[in-house]
């Protein structure tokens, strides 16, 4: 901000009708509909906002948080506010790869791998498998983002007898959805949505607050007659949206 705007909107601030932190919605809102900060585009921090403006932190934490629960910026504990762009969307009625949806929209998909390991079935999982209890199951959680934001903890167990060689692959740069379709092409799909609220280690992993409501999505899926894998797929609420379209 040159010392020409910032004199101009501290006045403005200072003599306008608005409540203050009003006015530094109306501040931020100005320049995201006009294109000069566009999607993703970092936005000030509460300091700068404090400093350039000159108003209280407790005004700039009040409209930057408005704004993220307007939906107009999105804010990544840790990393900054950034310039909300149009909700991602997954495809509820079809199993999709998350790489080629975030593509498709011409964004930057990457991904990170937190945990790859075997272990042995609880009785949950094993229900959910068609294994008994104790038999070892291959479980993986890996972090998906667009443009370097956070969208989806795939929190994933893979029947081995199937895809025996799951953990050998270098899912950083090809995901298990493309992975399993390629090894046991998927004949059956069973999945049930819930809003939940995240554990704290899900908003370490997705960069969010615990209040943050998510979109989570139970899977499973079939090869022919056997199960191959069970997953819960966890979205931040404000950062995705599930579509369905029945015919």
């Amino acid at each position: 901000m040159t010392p020409m705007e910032r004199k101009r909107d501290i006045t403005a601030f200072e003599d306008g009708p608005l409540p203050r932190y009003e006015a530094v919605k109306q501040f931020i809102r100005s320049r995201i509909e006009s294109g000069e900060w566009p999607a993703h585009h970092r936005i000030p921090s509460e300091n700068d906002i404090v400093a350039d403006l000159g108003v209280s932190r407790m005004t700039a934490n009040r409209a930057l948080r408005e704004l993220a629960s307007e939906g107009a910026i999105t804010r990544v504990q840790g990393v900054g506010s950034f310039v909300a762009a149009h909700k991602g969307s997954t495809a509820l009625l079809e199993v999709r790869n998350i790489a080629d949806e975030i593509r498709e929209r011409g964004h930057r998909h990457t991904s990170r791998i937190d945990l790859l390991e075997e272990k042995p079935a609880s009785p949950e999982i094993a229900d959910a498998l068609g294994l008994a209890t104790g038999a070892r199951v291959f479980h993986s959680i890996i972090v998906h983002a667009e443009n370097g934001v956070p969208i989806q903890i795939e929190d994933r167990f893979v029947n081995p007898v199937i895809c025996p060689d799951y953990l050998a692959q270098d899912f950083a740069s090809l995901t298990p959805n493309a992975y399993l379709t390629l090894v046991a092409p998927i004949t059956r799909t069973e999945q049930i949505v819930e809003a939940v609220l995240p554990q704290s280690w899900e908003c370490k992993l997705l960069a969010i607050g615990r209040n943050e409501p998510c979109l989570m999505i139970r899977r499973r899926t079939w090869s022919d007659t056997r199960n191959v894998t069970v997953a819960r797929l966890l979205y931040p609420g404000t950062r995705y949206r599930l579509e369905g379209i029945s015919q």
